[in-house]
């Protein structure tokens, strides 16, 4: 038990009489990024509320590096950094002010706050935003004052509910850049729905849907239900198919209208970043790119029906 970062032992969490989550059970001891993937709905934010001990569950227990998340709330958050998917920062406050409140919050001692706030900006390359209000920041930066405040304590376990969305290409670039440099010096349990982010950031992956966990493994392991890839991308400047075609990775294209095109490729953690960079060396506006839900809801069902039988 000491050694796990995180243990998950049939947590269960019910509103009214609807379950939202069911018999959920993981464990974590080591650090690098483990993806929580759902549908929206599917009980993500949910089991992260439980975990950080914002939410109370029905049944079940969490232990946060050994501590019990109910019976110890204190201790056990003081293991815990959390990055909501609205990042709860106050737009009135500078950086500085602001993260120097966040490590109040978390209790750091007074005579090592100012030194945890330094390191917090340097490692989400805030620093020359020190004396900014947050309010003047783009949604980016934004982002990165919520991280900052998420590991001002040095957590064991940082937990990031859907940290990539609502970026624009090259804030997911830098985003994603800054969870891979986390997590090599902290357990990072992140959720999405979309599974191209998960995809690309995580080593390992557990699935959720109607609050049951269908699959829980590597990331090799699960790509075998992933293949072939399928995108969907809008752009504001469509380029022709066979320009996309030469990307390298990339084994069809097909256009749907003048903004969106659905793009397949096999086996590629790296597709998303060589259309990105296409898009941007020849002008062609990206706006949005995101695996095919009509892909996504079938490698649901194909699990969900698989963990019944």
């Amino acid at each position: 038990m000491m050694n796990t970062i995180l243990k998950i032992d049939r947590l269960s969490h019910r509103y009214s009489s609807a379950w939202a989550v069911r018999d959920i059970n993981l464990e974590i001891g080591h650090t690098g990024v483990i993806g929580l993937l759902g549908s929206n709905g599917a009980g993500k934010s949910t089991t992260m509320n439980i975990i950080c001990g914002v939410l109370n569950q029905t049944e079940g227990q969490v232990y946060v590096n050994g501590k019990d998340i109910r019976k110890e709330p204190e201790l056990a958050k003081r293991e815990i950094g959390f990055l909501p998917q609205n990042p709860p920062v106050y737009t009135d406050l500078t950086v500085d002010e602001y993260l120097q409140y966040s490590a109040q919050l978390r209790l750091v001692e007074k005579s090592k706050i100012r030194k945890a706030v330094e390191e917090a900006k340097e490692r989400c390359g805030i620093s020359h935003f020190s004396t900014r209000l947050i309010r003047n920041l783009s949604g980016g930066y934004r982002q990165r004052v919520g991280i900052a405040q998420a590991i001002i304590h040095k957590p064991k376990l940082v937990v990031m509910d859907e940290p990539t969305n609502g970026l624009d290409p090259n804030q997911l670039i830098e985003a994603r850049k800054l969870i891979r440099e986390i997590a090599q010096e902290h357990t990072v349990l992140l959720s999405s729905h979309i599974l191209s982010e998960i995809h690309l950031l995580c080593r390992e992956i557990v699935m959720i849907e109607g609050g049951r966990v269908i699959f829980s493994d590597t990331m090799d392991a699960f790509n075998n239900y992933v293949q072939p890839h399928s995108v969907l991308a809008h752009m504001e400047n469509m380029p022709a198919a066979s320009e996309l075609q030469k990307i390298s990775g990339v084994s069809k294209v097909e256009v749907l209208n003048d903004t969106q095109v659905r793009i397949y490729f096999e086996g590629d953690q790296e597709i998303t970043e060589r259309i990105i960079a296409a898009s941007v060396q020849e002008g062609w506006r990206l706006r949005e790119i995101s695996l095919d839900k009509g892909l996504l809801d079938d490698i649901f069902k194909q699990l969900s029906i698989q963990s019944l039988q």
